[in-house]
């Protein structure tokens, strides 16, 4: 990979590295425990992460936050994926040197009123031909169980923030992308009220595009930390709790069906699957045919996840 980027490659492996540890030093602060760390390599020099996982807490019934440097060859179908999503640079039907590296995590509380989160950022390289094609991408989104208004504004409000000095169409256009990506097709709903999600990113130049990222990155604190705070000791009940597990089973439907990383994973040899699964909850529910009662707050958040809305 001779024309591959390495200031690129470690300036992005700081910014994964800062995040994660960011973030669980704050989670382990609200909850009291501390977090399980998994130290991983690939085979044959492909690289390697860290997966913290902490799991059935006080506060945080399962919180996840990945980081992976990885490298080696990408079998023919992830790069007929690639293709797909417009790389036409990509040789079809080739096995490609690939580097990528990049920062997860899903946060599922135990309160019904505290929102799930979940962020990724990323950079991906390719070699074709001998060119180095690369790109970033990532988002973060909120998955409500309960809809309260206040914590959609200021979370949809933190987001733009974070993306107005990169250019002020950006907000805009990626929670329309967030939009669209996480839908639930054969249910006709969205996984959660959305948040940004953008990929493929290669302009105006990798230094810009690693700012935005890098500025992304540092907004899912403030972004969803004081929602937490605001509500990780109300008071719920087991219809509650019954209501978060079946949406939770709908974030294992998206997850499982139709999300792009996971499919990824599940295609790159040597992957580790249990980071790949680490995004989905300890507990989840199925019942057949439930709709929620009309009028009730489970309605009114059906209804924002069939129709989105706008926050800011």
């Amino acid at each position: 990979m001779d024309d591959s980027d390495p200031d690129m490659r470690h300036r992005m492996e700081g910014m994964i590295l800062r995040t994660q540890k960011n973030l669980c030093d704050v989670l382990s602060d609200i909850d009291g425990k501390e977090f399980r760390v998994d130290r991983w390599t690939r085979p044959n020099d492909g690289g390697g992460g860290i997966s913290c996982v902490l799991q059935d807490g006080k506060v945080f019934e399962k919180a996840g936050v990945n980081i992976s440097v990885v490298k080696g060859v990408l079998p023919p179908e992830a790069v007929k994926q690639m293709r797909a999503r417009g790389h036409s640079a990509l040789k079809e039907g080739d096995s490609l040197p690939f580097f990528a590296c990049g920062v997860s995590s899903v946060i599922h509380p135990r309160n019904p009123f505290v929102p799930t989160l979940h962020f990724n950022y990323r950079y991906f390289e390719v070699i074709s031909d001998n060119q180095r094609v690369w790109w970033f991408g990532g988002g973060t989104d909120l998955t409500p169980y309960y809809l309260d208004e206040d914590d959609a504004k200021h979370f949809h409000s933190t987001l733009e923030k974070a993306c107005r000095p990169h250019n002020p169409t950006f907000y805009q256009k990626f929670k329309k992308t967030c939009d669209d990506y996480f839908v639930i097709k054969f249910r006709g709903e969205r996984r959660g009220i959305g948040g940004i999600f953008f990929d493929d990113m290669d302009e105006p130049s990798a230094d810009a595009c690693y700012e935005f990222v890098s500025s992304c990155a540092k907004s899912v604190i403030p972004s969803y930390i004081p929602l937490v705070k605001r509500h990780y000791k109300d008071p719920y009940t087991d219809h509650h709790r019954r209501w978060q597990l079946l949406r939770r089973g709908r974030y294992v439907e998206f997850n499982l069906v139709y999300d792009r990383g996971t499919k990824f994973g599940f295609n790159t040899p040597g992957a580790r699957i249990e980071s790949i699964l680490m995004s989905l909850p300890l507990e989840s529910r199925w019942e057949y045919m439930h709709e929620p009662q009309p009028n009730s707050p489970e309605e009114k958040m059906m209804k924002v996840l069939k129709k989105p809305r706008d926050w800011v």
